[in-house]
């Protein structure tokens, strides 16, 4: 096996009720299925911190970054937020936009072309999504995924390491809190 980093985020914030404000459109328009203010303003910061290409760091820098086709949210509105949240750090990275071939429900095709990778990869998806369908389908031979994410967690980055060859192809996990934003936590899921 080669040698893989996932990182796995959740779009960033979205409108609910009078607070945070409404969702807009990189252009300002109302669209209550796009990123608030706030949630702009953690797309830009997750683009510095995965962009900024620091060797060694914690947060390495992506070859590629997915993120759910926008409009494929089950029972529900066109999301654009995980394609709005991951777009600055997709053009940091000079990539046109993030790869958006798979959506909300496809999974489990997603993990597989996953599995297939080596590098560094950033996935932005929507939250529940990620505990209940992707992180099962991923061998894990060290650390304790969450198995839930609270509605209110924007902040939080999951981390899954696959090292090359060796005897197991499983990947050690670690939850990662870079704390961007005023407010932000570093407590666990």
């Amino acid at each position: 096996m080669s040698k893989l980093t996932l990182y796995f985020i959740r779009h960033a914030e979205k409108p609910e009720g009078s607070w945070p404000g409404p969702g807009l459109t990189l252009d300002g328009t109302k669209d209550k299925e796009s990123l608030v203010i706030r949630g702009w303003q953690r797309a830009g910061a997750w683009a510095a911190l995965f962009g900024a290409g620091l060797e060694g760091s914690t947060y390495a820098k992506p070859a590629a970054v997915y993120a759910a086709t926008p409009g494929t949210t089950v029972n529900k509105g066109p999301s654009k937020r995980p394609f709005e949240t991951a777009s600055p750090l997709a053009a940091r990275l000079g990539l046109e936009v993030p790869n958006t071939t798979y959506g909300k429900g496809q999974e489990a095709t997603l993990v597989k072309e996953l599995l297939t990778l080596s590098g560094v990869v950033l996935v932005c998806w929507e939250h529940q999504a990620i505990v209940e369908s992707i992180i099962p389908l991923l061998p894990v031979r060290r650390g304790k995924p969450p198995t839930a994410w609270p509605e209110d967690r924007f902040d939080v980055v999951l981390r899954f390491k696959r090292k090359e060859g060796g005897k197991s192809d499983g990947f050690a996990f670690k939850e990662l809190y870079p704390r961007l934003l005023a407010g932000d936590s570093d407590t666990p899921l």
